[in-house]
């Protein structure tokens, strides 16, 4: 399996999932010419795209949702979030389900906590039994979404900010209080916590994501969950690796 994170953060996020000749991207959250052109520059052909797996229907995760209708990919995503995703031609929507086979991945589907209609996150495994987990946007980590992602030997894990910085930004208080709350985005804290009861030390790669550009710096972020792993026994480069995208 390989992992290349197309785009991050909220000016777009986009993920593309390889196996065996097959591609899924989860999320599409930056213009169509950008998508093609970074999936170029990862060797990938926008044209042998198998599916679109979309998280939640905002913005920095929807707005290259034209790319499908050019190439002809279907796209799955929950029911609910279908109620605001406009513009897809019929053929090509579809409601992903709880466990759901697509060619080579086998996916599953985890609830977030997150301001959308029904966000999810996706575990997947391809035939060779790798794993692949991706959780986004939320504003905390429950026993269920951790049960999927378990055994993961990729997390791509949200690392959106660091709540001093939050406090004393700009921001209005009443988006500072949306981005705290249970449905906003996990601190880096948060994130390095979940990791640190997930991780292993068996090699897993970890992608930090999701940071804000206001309200994190990367090696904040990615201290933070170095720390956290250190208390469990786990050296970066040893027992695993770590990303910030």
């Amino acid at each position: 399996m390989k992992v290349d994170i197309l785009a991050s953060g909220s000016g777009g996020n986009v993920i593309a999932i390889r196996s065996s000749g097959n591609t899924l991207l989860v999320d599409v959250g930056i213009a169509k010419t950008k998508i093609e052109k970074r999936l170029l520059e990862v060797g990938v052909r926008p044209d042998s795209i198998d599916a679109i797996l979309i998280t939640h229907a905002h913005s920095d995760h929807v707005k290259g949702l034209p790319l499908a209708n050019k190439y002809r990919i279907p796209i799955f995503a929950s029911e609910g979030e279908w109620k605001s995703m406009k513009g897809v031609d019929p053929e090509l929507r579809r409601i992903m389900t709880s466990n759901q086979l697509i060619n080579n991945f086998d996916i599953t589907t985890f609830n977030v906590h997150h301001d959308a209609f029904e966000p999810i996150g996706y575990s997947i495994i391809d035939k060779f039994g790798d794993k692949v987990s991706v959780c986004l946007d939320t504003g905390k980590v429950d026993s269920e979404m951790m049960e999927t992602m378990k055994n993961s030997d990729f997390l791509i894990m949200e690392s959106n900010h660091e709540p001093a910085m939050l406090k004393h930004s700009k921001y209005p208080n009443s988006v500072k209080a949306r981005i705290l709350s249970n449905i906003g985005h996990l601190s880096n804290k948060q994130s390095a916590e979940a990791l640190s009861k997930l991780i292993k030390g068996t090699g897993e790669k970890i992608f930090l994501t999701h940071l804000s550009s206001q309200n994190n710096l990367p090696e904040l972020a990615k201290l933070t969950t170095i720390r956290a792993l250190n208390k469990k026994g786990f050296k970066p480069e040893i027992d695993y690796e770590i990303e910030v995208c």
